[in-house]
Formats: C-alpha cells, structure tokens, sequence
C-alpha cells in the first residue's frame, strides 16, 4: 500500500468520525492539515531511512568489489607457486564475492527506484499541503457564516420572534392605556391660562357682535334720510 492511499484511508475515517459526532469544518479542516502535515513527516523519516540503506548497500558492493580483486590477486599468487588447489579455492571466493555484490546491484536499482517515488510523493503532498492552508481560513469562514445563518433561520422559523414582537406590542398599549389614565385627571379642569384665554375670546366676540350691529344699521339710517327728502 503506498503512502497517498494510507493517507485517503486516515482522513476518510478521520472524517466519518468527524460528521458521526457533528463536529465542527475549523475541526474538520485542521485535522486534515494535520493529518497531512504528519504523512509528509513520514514520507520524509521513511525516505531518509532508504537513502541510509542505500549507502549501507554501496559500501557492502565496494568491500566486495574489493574483497573479490583480492581473491583474484590471491589466485594469481598461488598459481604462480605452483598450488593449483589454492588458487582453485580463491577463485571459488571470489566468484561468491562477485555474485552477491551482484546481487546487491540489482537490489540498489530498486532502492533508486523506490527514492524517486518517495520524492515525487513528497512533492505532490507539500503542494497539496500548501494548497489546504491557503483554502483553510476561506473554509472555516464559509462554515462560520454558514452555522451562524442556521441558528438565525432556526430561531425564526420557532416563532420565537413573532411571538416577542406580540409581547412588544402587548407592552406599548399598556403604556398608552396608563398615559390615556394620567391625561383623564386632566379632563374637565382649566387652567388660569385657559380660563383667561376665555375671556379673551369672549372680548373678541362682543367686539365683533357690536361691530356688525353697526354695520347692520347703517343702511337704515340711510334710508330714512331718502325717504323724508322725498316729501
């Protein structure tokens, strides 16, 4: 299993658990990044631990490239001496110097392999990885807003709102009932302003009333001086 499907396996069950208990997107979106953050730190230890193999590889291939010239040189001599038995048996060294050095060469073409794969993967998940904290705060306010326009809806589809509007409206015609009650002391009384306003008024009127008698009674006057010119 490569590291991106443990990866999918960690945050699906991750977020099932997430929606199971109803928790919050800034929960959610953190302990993705979270999540991501640790299978990068993974990624990295692991290829760090090939990288440490591959050398330890290298350096057994050198020692038994070095060990099977010594072998040869070692055959060369007892040839030389005239000890065919010997360089028999160092030839037979060094032919198993030979065929586990290659056998490790063929295992140090997986390990370059299995490096470079490793680094792709670590360079997928650090853009992945950019790319979830860029998008984090947008996510976390878009669930803010979203949380935050539910509990407003919730409560006014309660009738919770309605029903404190009657209230309000229940408490103003009480203040206008007592403030009619107060103004109903007042009912009937005048004031000394009010009563010497009266009289002014009642001035104005015999003004006016005597006024118009003597405009009534011009004509008449005028009528009998007419008539007794006339006789």
């Amino acid at each position: 299993m490569g590291i991106f499907s443990r990866f999918t396996d960690i945050i699906n069950s991750n977020i099932n658990s997430i929606l199971d208990k109803a928790e919050d997107p800034e929960k959610m979106v953190r302990l993705i990044i979270q999540e991501m953050e640790d299978t990068l730190v993974e990624v990295r230890s692991s290829s760090a631990r090939t990288l440490a193999d591959k050398k330890e590889l290298t350096r057994q291939i050198t020692r038994l490239d070095t060990d099977s010239e010594t072998w040869q040189q070692k055959a060369e001599l007892a040839l030389s001496k005239g000890r065919d038995d010997l360089a028999r048996a160092a030839l037979v060294e060094k032919n198993k110097c030979e065929d586990a050095a290659q056998s490790m060469n063929d295992e140090l073409a997986s390990f370059d392999d299995h490096i470079a794969k490793l680094q792709d993967e670590i360079s997928q998940l650090q853009e992945k990885l950019a790319d979830a904290k860029a998008r984090q705060k947008a996510i976390v306010m878009r669930g803010k807003t979203a949380s935050s326009r539910l509990k407003v809806k919730s409560k006014l589809d309660s009738g919770k709102v309605e029903d404190a509007l009657s209230r309000f409206d229940r408490y103003e015609r009480k203040i206008d009932d007592l403030e009619a009650q107060v103004d109903s002391y007042d009912l009937g009384k005048k004031s000394l302003a009010d009563e010497i306003a009266d009289l002014e008024t009642d001035d104005s009127v015999d003004n006016e009333l005597e006024a118009l008698k003597a405009k009534m009674q011009k004509p008449k006057k005028a009528a009998t001086k007419t008539s007794k010119a006339k006789k």
